[in-house]
């Protein structure tokens, strides 16, 4: 089963890292592979990867829409 999952830029978001659920706001779509924090991270058009800022630091994280949800 696959989910449709479309967010945009200056949407508001939450996952699960390793301390905890996490919010923050999407700052950039990548839909091709790109470099980030020394690794190759993979993004399609179909599939695409969201750079997104936390609420609570300066830390950026890149995930993959199932990982998040809209809030």
């Amino acid at each position: 089963m696959t989910m449709e999952h479309e967010f945009n830029v200056g949407d508001k978001v939450r996952w699960n890292s390793e301390a905890g659920y996490v919010t923050g706001t999407i700052i950039k779509i990548h839909t091709s592979d790109f470099d980030y924090k020394g690794y190759t991270h993979h993004a399609t058009e179909e599939d695409p990867q969201y750079e997104i800022k936390s609420d609570k630091s300066d830390h950026i994280a890149a995930h993959k829409g199932q990982a998040l949800s809209k809030i």
